[in-house]
């Protein structure tokens, strides 16, 4: 056999080959657009697809999907206990189901989307920073009696790892039940002995499992971003941090670490555990006994809406939260949030209430740590100088707060970031409060922060280099896919 065979032998594989990608591309492509659930999104992954296959084919396969087919959403399809559960929360939270005064028409599309009421009897109390959440979520945990439920996106071994690494190992030794849960993609740096050490004492240790069935396999597109600790079903915690010694202001790079989470006590922790429950079921097939009849706050009677959402929900349901918050504002909207790439019905919401005459700000950080997400926040300006939005820079340290403030009565704290991968692709959960005293507290916390940042306007963006403006739009063409 002459090499001249030989190498026309490979050029014509090499060709079905290439020819075969193209094909591959071209009916990728078709499913982009039937599938993807933003026009922009649509779009690019179908140029891609068919203009270079090569590239395009595996990055579509692995990060194209918004839609996780493989979880199961317990409200609608989940197993017979859980269902049961369900029910049953739905009877005891009748009992406390709050009518908002002036404000229940305002807000009921956010009782539809949440598939359960406002409850009152609630108390919410913010906490600002490391230091004073850590020192909260440890102070129960050594008081729980009976169950600890973790979930985190993150979570490292370091200093304050170690810390609660340690303290639940000692509960777990008191015979107390301890169920953590993490993403895999955002704990791919914790040591497989962290884990051991916990699973060893007794702590029952999941992954989420967003790989889990063959369909999966390769999907590391969708991520559990929720940040929960629940004690005893009688107190929960849900807020932006994560465990990390960056996150107590111990990072060389970032320095000051903004961020906010909340303590809860009331009906609405039941609520909290029902997201962490459909999660563990997810993830492990099992349903411990937990407590699951509601109990009044010891003091207060805050009214909270309790939100998880995320990509195998039937609608968009953190971005029509957004909107619809947006949207029924009459005053004010403060929106803070680490990443801002939001979608186009978000956009048309800002605009519309500025233009209405709401004061609409939003903050950011002047630091950043995602620098594509970085860039394209600045491509909004244009969009938005003209309504009489208002942009705002963190100066000391990284923000990643994810707070909104809407008029007098309404404020969230939770895990949803205002850009795509929140609104689309992530497992959240915001805690909406109405009640005004709480919402006094979330604007003198936020005054302060305003008072930490400088105005962003379209004379800084003018006064950058042409290089740092053409990076801003290619990132703004990239962030469908961010």
């Amino acid at each position: 056999m002459s090499l001249e065979f030989l190498h026309a032998h490979f050029v014509a594989l090499i060709s079905v080959f290439a020819a075969l990608l193209h094909v591959l591309g071209i009916v990728s492509s078709a499913h982009a657009l039937m599938t993807v659930r933003t026009s922009q999104g649509a779009i690019a992954w179908a140029v891609s697809l068919i203009t270079f296959p090569y590239a395009a084919l595996p990055l579509y396969w692995i990060f194209g999907r918004n839609k996780f087919q493989g979880y199961v959403n317990a409200r609608r399809k989940g197993n017979q206990v859980l269902r049961q559960i369900i029910a049953s929360l739905e009877a005891y939270t009748e009992k406390y189901s709050a009518t908002l005064r002036g404000a229940s028409g305002r807000y009921r599309a956010l009782e539809e989307l949440a598939q359960l009421p406002f409850t009152g009897a609630n108390s919410a109390e913010l906490l600002i920073d490391g230091h004073e959440t850590f020192g909260a979520i440890f102070e129960a945990i050594r008081e729980a009696r009976h169950y600890i439920l973790v979930q985190f996106f993150i979570i490292h071994d370091d200093e304050i790892g170690r810390e609660l690494q340690a303290l639940l190992i000692e509960k777990a030794r008191q015979g107390v039940s301890v169920y953590l849960l993490y993403d895999e993609v955002g704990c791919h740096k914790l040591p497989s002995e962290y884990r051991q050490r916990l699973r060893e004492a007794g702590v029952d240790v999941r992954p989420f499992n967003t790989r889990k069935g063959w369909r999966n396999r390769f999907q590391i597109n969708f991520r559990n971003h929720r940040k929960i600790v629940i004690v005893d079903g009688r107190v929960a915690f849900v807020g932006g941090l994560n465990v990390g010694d960056e996150y107590m202001g111990r990072s060389p790079r970032f320095g000051p670490w903004r961020d906010t989470h909340a303590r809860f006590r009331g009906p609405s922790v039941t609520c909290v555990q029902l997201s962490f429950m459909e999660d563990w079921y997810w993830a492990s097939h099992e349903l411990p006994e937990l407590e699951w009849q509601p109990q009044a706050a010891p003091s207060g009677n805050q009214h909270i809406l309790v939100l998880p959402t995320g990509p195998a929900d039937e609608h968009d349901t953190c971005s029509l939260f957004f909107c619809h918050a947006i949207h029924s504002a009459r005053q004010r909207v403060w929106i803070v949030s680490p990443y801002f790439v939001p979608d186009e019905a978000v956009i048309s919401a800002l605009q519309l209430a500025a233009l209405r005459g709401v004061d609409v700000r939003i903050m950011l950080p002047l630091r950043p740590d995602h620098r594509l997400v970085y860039l394209a926040s600045f491509s909004y300006l244009p969009q938005f100088t003209m309504p009489g939005i208002r942009f705002y820079r963190y100066k000391p340290g990284f923000l990643h707060q994810k707070v909104m403030l809407v008029d007098d009565d309404l404020a969230s704290v939770g895990t949803a970031n205002l850009d795509n991968r929140s609104l689309k692709l992530n497992f959240e959960i915001s805690m909406v409060v109405s009640d005004r005293a709480f919402v006094a507290d979330v604007e003198k916390m936020l005054e302060t922060d305003f008072a930490n940042c400088i105005r962003v306007t379209m004379a800084d963006y003018h006064r950058r280099s042409p290089l740092f403006k053409l990076a801003v739009k290619v990132a703004r063409l990239l962030s469908p896919l961010l």
